[in-house]
């Protein structure tokens, strides 16, 4: 039987472990991963590099991005948006490549006044070719708290997730002549900015500048990269992204009950037919 002396020593070795392991997954921070892009004052890293803040105003919104650029791979973030009154006012989180034929994956966070609720807005860019929008209500208040925001982006899909649960796949039709964002690395954008023109019941609701400045809140980034590579979808951490049953059920129920458009159920809008990956 081990002595007390020896557990207790294992039990100080456990724990220091523990808090290295823990420190290091600390250690990636905003000032590393990130750079201010514009707004000057109105973006801002602080709490030692974990929290981050986009503030908007009547001179100038704000925003930043990655100092990496990634292909393929699951990037979380979490976000507390604007309170009260948003109306007018678009908190994007995005990944994109850059020219004129562009990729792009998007969360964009329509405000409104208050009381009423968010739309969460998505979309999928090809070769710069957009209009694959969804959006959807949320199931909860994302301005009283932290909550987590996820894009997991493969060679045949790429899946929207909030709190773990998966609200959007956009699947690879490159077979059916849909391009799919595969070749072009991307970084990590975000930005808050006033769209009143067409973000609050489609420019019906102007942002209402006694209430600025609007600010929303970042933490908790985390980044994993997924090799292109076929042979590399054996890995355990690749398999433990993709949608289980339980998952499946999930984005149904969110589909059913949050979502309030889809680009693919929007036969006035495309009155020569659905696009291609509609019909798959």
């Amino acid at each position: 039987m081990a002595s007390s002396t020896g557990i207790m020593f294992y039990a100080l070795l456990l724990g220091l472990v523990l808090a290295t392991s823990m420190v290091a997954k600390c250690a990636a921070n905003f000032y590393q991963d990130f750079d201010l892009t514009w707004g000057d004052h109105r973006a801002k890293i602080f709490g030692g590099g974990q929290l981050l803040s986009l503030s908007l105003d009547k001179v100038s919104g704000s925003g930043f991005r990655s100092k990496k650029e990634y292909l393929f791979g699951r990037i979380d973030m979490q976000l507390k948006l604007v309170a009260g009154n948003s109306a007018g006012t678009v908190t994007a989180y995005y990944l994109s490549s850059q020219g004129p034929t562009h990729d792009e994956i998007d969360f964009e966070f329509l405000g409104n006044v208050s009381g009423d609720p968010y739309i969460l807005h998505t979309n999928v860019f090809t070769q710069g070719k957009g209009n694959r929008e969804q959006q959807f209500y949320l199931w909860f208040d994302p301005t009283r708290n932290f909550h987590t925001y996820s894009i997991i982006w493969k060679p045949q899909h790429i899946i929207f997730l909030v709190d773990n649960i998966p609200i959007r796949v956009f699947k690879n039709a490159e077979s059916a002549g849909v391009p799919f964002p595969k070749n072009q690395p991307m970084r990590i954008y975000s930005s808050l900015w006033n769209a009143d023109d067409w973000a609050t019941r489609g420019g019906l609701v102007k942002t209402d500048w006694s209430k600025a400045p609007f600010t929303a809140y970042y933490r908790n980034f985390k980044a994993t990269e997924f090799s292109g590579s076929s042979n590399s979808f054996s890995d355990a951490a690749l398999q433990s992204t993709e949608l289980d049953a339980y998952g499946r059920r999930r984005l149904r129920w969110v589909q059913k009950y949050f979502m309030i458009y889809n680009y693919c159920n929007d036969l006035k809008r495309f009155p020569q037919g659905l696009p291609a990956e509609c019909k798959r």
